[in-house]
């Protein structure tokens, strides 16, 4: 976890079932305006939301830049990068590269980005600097903006997924169906919940994912029913299965719907697609919540 002396003290001013078919595509809603920020995510639900018809931005603030390299981002055509927008040296719309997916862009990240920590750490900003790079697409739009930001954050819980949650409407919750990744849920549930007392008071959990799941081993079956029976009304119906194919796309620089749209992996991130809109569906429909602190519920990943 973040250590909470690292955190400025004010904020700045101003289908659990695996299928053969692609189940049918809920229908698109207006787009958000401003646009919906979400983290944690990667290229492949990026894609499906595209696939679905939703403008996408994917924000890469990975060192590893597993994300850029996924969607086929050369490095060398990576002249400006996240690191640049974090630095200041660089606007947003200056970084964003297009794809080779309709409606997807990427802001391409490398791996300058694992020195921001140590370069900013004295700055008192340090904590706000992807906000404060998001807030022209958020305060003046332009046709064809992205409709979902979305963010992927390194593994480790460091200055750069703080950013990433101060700057974020939701996070999305991805856990691997083994035994020691419960034991980072609770890990990444208490920063989200610290980042959300000291940084950003309106974020929120939007669901947990369960992801690398093996139908025919026990251990990860243990895991899922464990997750559901604590953390239900958050976790999504759709599980992430463990598929060679889901492993292979990264290295051809393509997400798994483009280099296998018919595996059970692609229809599962077209599933997951879905009900995260359909999700979105009902947050816009629901009365605002009081800003504040996670309450126990959240904090345990129910709603």
């Amino acid at each position: 976890m973040t250590d909470p002396a690292d955190l400025p003290a004010e904020a700045p001013p101003g289908a659990a079932h695996e299928s053969s078919h692609v189940i049918p595509l809920a229908s698109r809603i207006p787009n958000p305006q401003p646009p919906r920020v979400i983290a944690i995510a990667n290229q492949n639900l990026g894609t499906a939301l595209a696939a679905i018809g939703e403008q996408v931005l994917i924000l890469d603030l990975d060192p590893q830049g597993n994300a850029s390299t996924g969607l086929g981002i050369d490095r060398r055509s990576r002249r400006y990068s996240t690191y640049d927008v974090l630095m200041g040296e660089a606007t947003l719309r200056d970084v964003v590269l297009p794809t080779a997916v309709p409606r997807l862009s990427i802001a391409p990240s490398t791996l300058d980005l694992s020195g921001v920590e140590l370069e900013v750490s004295q700055e008192r900003d340090r904590a706000f600097r992807l906000r404060t790079a998001l807030a022209p697409l958020r305060d003046t739009p332009r046709p064809g903006d992205a409709t979902y930001v979305l963010i992927d954050c390194p593994p480790s819980l460091n200055l750069l997924t703080v950013n990433a949650m101060a700057a974020a409407d939701a996070i999305l919750v991805p856990l691997q169906c083994e035994f020691f990744a419960l034991e980072g849920l609770s890990q990444l549930l208490q920063t989200v919940a610290s980042v959300k007392s000291t940084l950003n008071p309106d974020l929120m959990i939007h669901g947990i994912v369960l992801t690398m799941h093996d139908a025919r081993n026990n251990l990860s079956n243990q895991v899922v029913a464990d997750v559901r029976q604590n953390s239900n009304q958050k976790v999504y119906d759709t599980i992430i299965p463990r598929n060679v194919r889901v492993s292979e796309a990264p290295s051809y620089g393509k997400p798994v719907l483009v280099y296998d749209l018919k595996c059970v992996g692609s229809e599962a991130y077209l599933r997951l697609a879905t009900e995260i809109i359909q999700r979105e569906k009902e947050l816009i429909a629901r009365p605002p919540q009081p800003s504040g602190t996670i309450n126990s519920d959240q904090q345990h990943g129910a709603a």
